[in-house]
């Protein structure tokens, strides 16, 4: 589209989100905020549009790619939940966690060690430690901060995550640095993700109630607190078999997988799955029959977070043709004095991932403008660097329909809408800390 939409390519967004925050639900306000987006652009034919347009969204790679791995997890879940493995660990575990502050630091610390990808660590971190919160009265919303606080923020931390490898080859495409050498650019930037060291390190804070829990997060505790019995998510306990034996091989599978290869978050997940099929069959006793449908009910249980997903990439390529990424860039940084150009970045870039709910492709949109921009002003490239990817962190934890939200909301058994209000006052206070240290080394550093 040639036509520029300047302030009004962010029209589409705010609907989104205060319809979502008027409706307490997330697909609706997708849809909705997409079509305007539409209407914005083709006018009359914009129903024709829409269709080819989630047309295209559904053939991308991307899509395809996390439809396949989203589906496997929710079928490797609902297995573990149906054996009663899920159960078996859960009251391992809570032998030795008996207060609030043990389950959400031991949910944390399982957070920093499955860094290697961020859906890997949303969806399993999230369903293994569920039941336990539920037995100890913490309410999911704070199970799934704590999950999303070190989901996409430990992954960029780690310079081998599959956040660092895609930002490592960004930064030697774009003459960054050498061939060979992005990875070395990127451990240099490293110090400088502010929002990432903030938001994890939040955490324990939280937990060990320095930081109370605040507003929705307050209401959301007191509730689960007076809570009579924990919710059970267990399909039929009658056909409980497994143990904890049925829990940590296929956790440790997925997790040995992935990195068997390199990183690949689906084909973990794929092999993890055939090996809890055998585990269950062989050593538990349980019917092909059986399995097969407790994993299409676990499948069918993850239709709404595909929806949601998908419609999210659709409002992103709306956002895309409507200019909104370039847009808010070139406002944010035009006549700028070097001192302020982090923090600028920084607060330009997070509003278009909380807006856009993209993070990699803002990252490949925002490199060859932001970049060039700190050579030629003089700025600390490192430093930059740090604003760039830290901004894409705070927009995959903050946005009301990123992946990150919703897998962990998913994951955590809470509603995503009720999980990303829960959260943001502990965004809020990362992002203005964040502000605050790119303000002081843009001047000092």
């Amino acid at each position: 589209m040639s036509e520029s939409f300047g302030a009004m390519s962010l029209l589409p967004t705010l609907f989104v989100l205060v319809t979502a925050i008027w409706l307490k639900r997330s697909l609706e306000p997708l849809v909705l905020g997409t079509i305007v987006g539409y209407i914005m652009l083709f006018k009359a034919d914009f129903g024709s549009e829409f269709l080819s347009g989630m047309q295209r969204t559904m053939g991308g790679e991307t899509i395809r790619w996390i439809i396949l791995v989203v589906l496997l997890f929710g079928a490797l879940i609902s297995l573990l939940q149906f054996s009663g493995s899920v159960t078996a660990f859960a009251n391992t575990l809570a032998k030795r966690i008996r207060n609030r502050s043990q389950v959400l630091l031991t949910t944390w610390f399982l957070g920093l060690l499955i860094f290697i990808d961020d859906y890997l660590n949303a969806l399993s971190v999230s369903s293994s430690m569920r039941a336990v919160v539920d037995k100890l009265k913490v309410s999911r919303e704070m199970l799934a901060y704590v999950v999303d606080s070190t989901s996409a923020p430990i992954c960029i931390l780690m310079p081998f995550s599959t956040w660092a490898i895609f930002v490592s080859g960004l930064l030697e495409d774009n003459g960054v640095a050498t061939t060979g050498q992005g990875l070395v650019a990127y451990i240099g930037a490293i110090p400088f993700m502010f929002y990432a060291w903030i938001a994890v390190m939040l955490v324990p804070l939280v937990a060990s109630g320095k930081v109370p829990p605040l507003f929705a997060m307050k209401k959301a505790e007191d509730v689960a607190k007076h809570r009579r019995e924990a919710p059970s998510d267990d399909t039929d306990t009658s056909a409980h078999r497994g143990g904890i034996f049925g829990f940590l091989v296929p956790m440790a599978s997925l997790i040995f997988f992935t990195l068997w290869f390199d990183t690949d978050v689906l084909m973990g997940a794929t092999i993890a799955l055939l090996i809890t099929f055998l585990l269950y069959g062989l050593y538990y006793r349980y019917s092909m029959t059986t399995l097969f449908d407790v994993s299409i009910d676990g499948m069918k249980s993850m239709l709404e977070v595909i929806a949601i997903l998908v419609t999210s990439f659709a409002l992103k390529d709306v956002n895309d043709m409507l200019g909104l990424t370039n847009y808010v860039i070139e406002v944010a940084t035009s006549h700028v004095i070097a001192g302020l150009l982090p923090a600028i970045t920084f607060v330009s870039l997070a509003l278009v991932a909380f807006c856009t709910g993209s993070f990699w492709g803002l990252y490949a949109i925002a490199v060859p403008i932001v970049i060039p921009l700190a050579s030629t002003t003089g700025t600390n490239m490192s430093l930059m660097l740090g604003a760039v990817i830290s901004a894409g962190a705070f927009g995959s934890h903050a946005c009301f329909y990123s992946d990150s939200t919703v897998l962990s909301a998913k994951g955590a058994g809470c509603s995503t809408i009720s999980h990303a209000l829960t959260q943001v006052p502990y965004i809020a206070i990362s992002g203005m800390l964040s502000l605050m240290l790119f303000l002081i080394f843009g001047f000092y550093n």
